[in-house]
């Protein structure tokens, strides 16, 4: 992992276990939602991992759009999982069939934009880009510089993206991302407790226990 992809996956993990801090770890969860089949070359990113074959709401194309986008967004390293890992796709593509319904024409038209973008500048769609090439095509939707987008702007589809990807590596696995309890891993948040001894109460250490699993066991997957 390039030192580009350190810095990015620092910063955001500092956001998120700072909210933890500032708030308290029962409320992380909440907090980061408020903020609201093949590997290529390029980037060794299986994006149709995790039953992305048919999706809740997103086609074939669009989930390796997205699950690109992630990974670029979250990188994962040795050790350390990314949005990948972490299912972020899909938690996004779940959402977008559920809770995010009014925007699923602001994603159809934000992927469309993103790909007219890219065939036009790179002459290749953003899942087949080199990860140089992603970030530039990031730089430019976050600079507001992708003259193909209408609406949403470059900048909205960016930020919603991020916003949902980071929903995707931290929010209760209930809801089909942070797959294996890695996002709360990579901030040391605990989870979900039946209990606390009274040595750990008392305890000024850091909480090591896992979460327990019982929400894990059910959380949702698209369909394969």
């Amino acid at each position: 992992m390039s030192k580009h992809d350190e810095s990015r996956r620092a910063f955001l993990v500092g956001a998120v276990a700072g909210a933890a801090a500032g708030a308290g770890a029962v409320a992380t969860a909440a907090i980061v939602s408020d903020q609201q089949a093949q590997t290529t070359p390029e980037t060794g990113v299986d994006p149709l991992a995790h039953g992305a074959r048919q999706g809740a709401f997103l086609n074939a194309a669009d989930a390796e759009t997205v699950a690109a986008l992630a990974e670029r967004i979250m990188p994962g390293a040795p050790g350390k999982p990314g949005a990948t890992d972490a299912g972020v796709l899909n938690y996004i593509d779940l959402a977008l069939a559920g809770a995010y319904t009014d925007l699923q024409e602001f994603y159809r038209h934000g992927l469309a934009a993103l790909e007219t973008h890219c065939r036009m500048t790179y002459s290749e769609t953003f899942a087949k880009l080199t990860p140089a090439q992603q970030d530039e095509t990031i730089a430019a939707l976050e600079a507001g510089k992708a003259e193909s987008f209408a609406w949403p702007t470059p900048r909205a589809f960016f930020d919603t993206l991020r916003a949902h990807t980071m929903e995707g590596m931290f929010a209760d696995p209930v809801y089909g991302g942070n797959k294996d309890f890695s996002g709360w891993a990579l901030v040391g948040f605990p989870g979900v407790q039946l209990i606390y001894t009274p040595a750990e109460l008392e305890s000024r250490q850091a909480f090591t226990r896992s979460p327990v699993a019982g929400l894990q066991s059910k959380a949702r997957t698209r369909s394969t």
